[in-house]
């Protein structure tokens, strides 16, 4: 399992993911989901992929192919049209895929979230689903998630409003989602790759990987503890009175 998310702002884009495959008593992978394609000064992709490992890796194949040739994400017009691009690639490892897939018991899944921006037109952020449909957030629905959503989607539910969260709090609720994720299921687990993408950039540049240690993920995780633990003394008081 996994978990993945993208969060737009007025500002931009906070996209972050883990790096778990697979969890066991005695086997822990670490494989990056986080995948950028970039052309600095005229567009910018981040691709975070959820589900079964080998069909977003022949996915992730498919469009970096297409793109060292000059083809695919590297000469869509519109981001609607990059979504859409991302989608076909599924339907294509579905096609070669899905049939072996199943005649043996698993399941063809993949999901994949697309941030980004092409020249001058507003970023955008896309959910792009197993069969190969998109969904854009927008400004009533700001954020998406993929894989291991239930435990991080409280705290996005609460404080993420697309003109009023700056791109520096989107971050922190990112962080905040996945390692409430972490601590609730063994599945999700580090590295993070975190990246901000502020509009009009059009680079990738603001990115950064943590470890279960670093130091910016263990204070956020120790100020978010305390912080929850003070609010609940400041509620009021519950006084039940015994029936009878």
């Amino acid at each position: 399992m996994t978990y993945c998310l993208g969060i737009l702002t007025k500002e931009g884009l906070v996209l972050a993911g883990d790096s778990r495959t697979n969890a066991g008593s005695d086997q822990l992978n670490t494989v990056r989901k986080m995948h950028t394609f970039c052309v600095a000064g005229e567009r910018a992709f981040v691709l975070l992929t959820s589900g079964s490992l080998s069909c977003s890796q022949s996915v992730v194949t498919i469009l970096q192919r297409d793109w060292d040739n000059g083809e695919g994400l590297a000469t869509v017009k519109t981001m609607y049209d990059a979504a859409r691009t991302i989608g076909r690639a599924v339907r294509e490892v579905a096609k070669d895929d899905r049939e072996a897939l199943e005649r043996d018991g698993y399941s063809f899944n993949t999901n994949i979230i697309l941030g980004g921006q092409i020249g001058f037109a507003p970023h955008q952020l896309y959910m792009i689903y197993p069969q190969g449909n998109p969904l854009r957030a927008g400004e009533d629905n700001p954020f998406l998630q993929i894989g291991e959503v239930k435990y991080g989607r409280p705290i996005l539910d609460r404080g993420i409003r697309f003109d009023k969260t700056t791109l520096h709090d989107a971050a922190r609720y990112a962080l905040i989602s996945i390692d409430s994720t972490m601590k609730s299921n063994a599945t999700v687990g580090p590295p993070i790759d975190l990246l901000m993408y502020m509009t009009g950039e059009l680079n990738v540049k603001r990115r950064r990987r943590l470890d279960l240690d670093d130091p910016l993920l263990n204070d956020i995780r120790v100020r978010w503890d305390r912080a929850l633990r003070d609010a609940v003394q400041t509620l009021p008081v519950i006084n039940l009175q015994p029936e009878g």
